[in-house]
Parts: structure tokens; C-alpha cells; sequence
């Protein structure tokens, strides 16, 4: 029955201790939680990791959640600050570690091979900049509007726009790089 419950209302409930209406949002939200996470992360592991934490997390945040957006949207900025994050934390573990020797080496060939696994589509994706990717997971993949995406992101519908543009341009350039050099 609670599948049926709108998320707003279980919201609600699960402000007010109620863990069935925060599981039953869990259980509904999961896959975009993940879904989202992997396209802008590029790594299943870590996007399970992250929706995990996220899930977490969630009881705490919920409390936040003041109901001026939909509750999708607000969860969906909760998946983009924390995959940035995540991915601040990367890079800085990834500068400390240059120069490292060997280890290092050895740990950029396995991420080397982990990509060359990935099919090309992910591959591609992962050369985009954050804004791009963010954007294009959005859209694309989780099938919002321009007009959704700009306001989940805080940036004009044109520059949601603009940003699809370059990423049709940036996956045409790399397929005409891959088909000369390849």
C-alpha cells in the first residue's frame, strides 16, 4: 500500500519516526539513487557505495527537507553534492599520492584497465566534465527536462542547453578520434 502513498506524504511520516514510510522511500528512490550515482561516478563500486551512505545519511537529512521543491529533486541534489564530494576526495587522495612510485604506477595501469573494461558509451562519458556529465546524467539518464535539470542544478534552462550541445559535440569528436587512431 505504501507504494501507493505519495512521497511527499511519506515524507512526512518518516519526519515523525515512522521507518516503514523511510524504508518505503528508500525502496522506491534506490535505483536513481544508484542509477545516478554510477553515471556521474563511473564506477559501479563506488556508486554502491555511495548510495549506501547516502541511505544513511538520509534519516538525518530528511529533516532538512522543507517541501519548497519535489522530493525528487531535493534527493536528486543530495546524489550530486555527494558524488562531488566524493569526487573532491578522489582527486585529493590522487595528488597526494603522485609521486609514489611504483605503487602509484601500479595503481594508475589497474584504473587504466578498469576504464578500458567499461563499454564505450560510460568510457565516453567519464572524459566529460563534471558540469556535463552531471547534466547529461540528468537528462538523459534520468529523463528530466531541461526546465528540471536547470532548477536541480541551480543554472538557467539555456545553460541545460548549451551543456547537451557540448556533450554531442565533445561524444562525435571522440567517436571520429577512435575511428582515425583505432
Amino acid at each position: 500500500m505504501r507504494m501507493e502513498t505519495s512521497d511527499e506524504i511519506l515524507v512526512g511520516q518518516a519526519q515523525n519516526g515512522d521507518a516503514a514510510a523511510f524504508a518505503a522511500l528508500i525502496t522506491r528512490h534506490y535505483d536513481m539513487l544508484h542509477r545516478l550515482s554510477y553515471r556521474i561516478l563511473g564506477n559501479r563500486a563506488e556508486a554502491e557505495d555511495l548510495a549506501q551512505d547516502i541511505c544513511a545519511a538520509l534519516p538525518g537529512k530528511l529533516a532538512s527537507f522543507r517541501g519548497d521543491a519535489k522530493f525528487t529533486t531535493w534527493l536528486h541534489r543530495i546524489v550530486l553534492n555527494a558524488a562531488r564530494d566524493l569526487m573532491r576526495r578522489r582527486a585529493t587522495r590522487s595528488r597526494a599520492a603522485d609521486g609514489w612510485g611504483d605503487v602509484e604506477l601500479m595503481r594508475r595501469a589497474a584504473d587504466a584497465q578498469t576504464r578500458a573494461d567499461l563499454n564505450w558509451l560510460a568510457e565516453a562519458m567519464t572524459s566529460l566534465n563534471d558540469d556535463l556529465r552531471e547534466t547529461v546524467a540528468l537528462v538523459l539518464g534520468e529523463e528530466m527536462t531541461h526546465a528540471t535539470a536547470a532548477l536541480t542544478l541551480g543554472v538557467s534552462e539555456g545553460t541545460i542547453s548549451w551543456r547537451m550541445s557540448e556533450v554531442k559535440k565533445a561524444l562525435r569528436n571522440r567517436a571520429r578520434e577512435e575511428e582515425m587512431f583505432g
